[in-house]
C-alpha cells in the first residue's frame, strides 16, 4: 500500500470516529462528564482529519489535480479554524479579551483572504464548487473581524462561540462523509448541480440550526460593547 492510500485510510478512519462522536456529543446531556469526554474524542478525530488532509492536498497538487488540491487546502483553513474556536471558547470562557487576541484576528483575516483567493481561483477555473463554497471562509472571516472590533457583552458569549464552531465542525464532518460516499452515485445521474448537494446540504442544515440556537440562547436587548481596534 503506497503513502497516498495510507493517507486516505487514515482520513476515512478519523472521519468515521468524528462522525460517530459528533452525534454522541449532540445527544448526551450538555456539560456532563460524558459530553466532555466525547467532545474531546471528537476534536482529536478532527485533528486527525486535518493532519491527513494537509499532505493529501499537497499530493493532489503535485499530481496535477490542482483544483481538488486547492480545495482541500482551503478546507483545512476553515475547518481548522472552527476546531480551534470550539476548543478555545471553552478554555477561555472567562477571559473574553484573551479569546479575541491577536491570534484570533490573524486567523480571521486568514479565512477572509483564503475565501477570496479560492473565489478568484474557482472563477478562473470555472468551478462552481470553488466559487460558491469560498464564501464560507469570507463570511467566517468577516464575522470574526467584526466581533474582535465590538466584543460580545452576553455572559454566555462563549456558549454561542462554542456551538457555532461545533456546527461548523459538523458541516466539515458531514461534507467529508457525504461528498466521498455519494459522489459516484450522484454523478451517475449526469446532473452537475446534483453533485453539489452533499457539499451544501450540511451547510444549510447548520445555518438553520444556528438560527434556532441563537434565538434560544441569545439575551434580549443586550448592550453593545465598546469598540476595540483590530
Amino acid at each position: 500500500m503506497d503513502a497516498y492510500r495510507w493517507l486516505v485510510f487514515a482520513h476515512i478512519a478519523a472521519g468515521s470516529v468524528a462522525l460517530l462522536s459528533f452525534w454522541m456529543a449532540a445527544f448526551v446531556r450538555k456539560g456532563s462528564s460524558l459530553h466532555k469526554r466525547v467532545g474531546k474524542a471528537y476534536l482529536i478525530a478532527m485533528l486527525g482529519i486535518l493532519a491527513s488532509a494537509v499532505p493529501m492536498s499537497m499530493l493532489f497538487i503535485a499530481r496535477g489535480r490542482i483544483s481538488i488540491g486547492v480545495f482541500f487546502a482551503y478546507l483545512v483553513v476553515i475547518t481548522g479554524t472552527t476546531v480551534w474556536l470550539s476548543w478555545r471558547a471553552i478554555k477561555l470562557k472567562r477571559d473574553k479579551a484573551a479569546y479575541h487576541n491577536r491570534s484570533y484576528r490573524v486567523v480571521a483575516w486568514a479565512n477572509l483572504l483564503a475565501g477570496l483567493a479560492v473565489f478568484a481561483f474557482g472563477a478562473q477555473r470555472g468551478s462552481m464548487l470553488l466559487s460558491t463554497f469560498c464564501w464560507v471562509g469570507v463570511v467566517l472571516g468577516i464575522g470574526m473581524i467584526r466581533q474582535a472590533r465590538t466584543l460580545p457583552t452576553a455572559p454566555n458569549w462563549w456558549l454561542k462561540e462554542h456551538y457555532g464552531a461545533m456546527l461548523g465542525n459538523g458541516v466539515a464532518t458531514h461534507v467529508a462523509f457525504l461528498g466521498v460516499g455519494l459522489n459516484g452515485f450522484l454523478a451517475s445521474f449526469g446532473l452537475p448541480w446534483l453533485q453539489l448537494l452533499p457539499w451544501f446540504a450540511p451547510l444549510i442544515v447548520a445555518t438553520v440550526s444556528a438560527v434556532y440556537l441563537n434565538r434560544r440562547y441569545a439575551p434580549r436587548n443586550a448592550p453593545r460593547a465598546n469598540a476595540v481596534a483590530v
